[in-house]
């Protein structure tokens, strides 16, 4: 593992300079935990966890260089950098950066990240657009759900695999919460991993007009695409939506199976396709009602 020169570090601090002197994302005043750190860790095998308190980003690392996934706010690139520093690693054997879905809280902090790390950028057709923006389909006028353009150097299909110092990972097209929403599985040891995108309704509109043309189609394929599937491990773009901090807290105590749960993702997804089908009626009503 190689520590991360003064010389590197300086280079990031220029490089993300807009987004640690910009103000706070006007969400992050709401959502506080978006921006407190939190002591990166070994999550299992390979995999860390180099996030937030309340957003999660992932280092997947090989000897032939590193996964990233997501990059939360703009103004978190520099400690999700500084976490991956600590950790012993370098940002810059980053070499492919990975997207859960094109919204800020998750893909703010892409463009910096890319630009220190020299990595390729890696995204689904369904986002591509807004990534590149950094605009938000169907709330293009709103500046609260912008986020710095990022350019997608290569486009994956569904099904598609990523190989890196023998560790491999498939792109499995989630859409709804955003149209090219996807999460990614791997193999780990003896586990199955799944970072999952998210399926929350959140901002959306289902109806009245819909966020994007097929959105409610696309949440419903998802809920059945995800039924067959139990993970042993699940990883989640936010911490509380597979208990990090509560297995995190199991495994400094000595739980080497804390993040094992192959009920937890099961369990989440019926969680999110009742408050789907709730949310629906209500657009739906509302959108009667205008």
């Amino acid at each position: 593992m190689k520590r991360l020169p003064i010389a590197c570090l300086a280079a990031l601090a220029a490089s993300c300079a807009g987004a640690a002197k910009a103000p706070r994302s006007p969400w992050a005043a709401s959502n506080p935990d978006w921006v407190e750190p939190f002591t990166p860790f070994r999550v299992y095998e390979e995999i860390y966890f180099v996030g937030t308190r309340g957003l999660a980003s992932y280092l997947i690392a090989t000897p032939e260089g590193h996964f990233l996934i997501d990059g939360g706010l703009p103004e978190n690139a520099p400690l999700i950098a500084k976490n991956i520093e600590t950790l012993g690693f370098d940002v810059r054997d980053v070499r492919i950066l990975l997207n859960s879905h094109a919204h800020f809280d998750h893909s703010g902090g892409l463009a910096a990240l890319k630009e220190i790390s020299g990595a390729t950028m890696v995204a689904s057709q369904g986002d591509r657009w807004a990534l590149e923006s950094g605009l938000v389909p169907g709330a293009e006028d709103d500046p609260a759900m912008a986020a710095p353009p990022v350019k997608v150097d290569r486009v994956i299909s569904d099904g598609e695999n990523l190989t890196l110092g023998g560790a491999t990972l498939t792109a499995r097209l989630t859409p709804g919460h955003t149209k090219g929403c996807t999460s990614w599985t791997m193999t780990a040891g003896d586990s199955e991993i799944l970072f999952f995108c998210s399926a929350t309704v959140a901002a959306n509109r289902l109806a009245g007009p819909p966020q994007y043309e097929g959105i409610v189609a696309d949440y419903r394929a998802t809920f059945e695409r995800t039924k067959p599937s139990r993970p042993d491990i699940l990883l989640a773009n936010h911490p509380l939506f597979f208990d990090m901090e509560e297995r995190r807290a199991r495994q400094v105590a000595g739980d080497a199976n804390a993040f094992r749960d192959r009920e937890s993702f099961p369990a989440l997804m019926a969680r999110l396709e009742a408050a789907f089908e709730k949310a629906l009626a209500e657009h739906t009503a509302k959108a009667i009602e205008k």
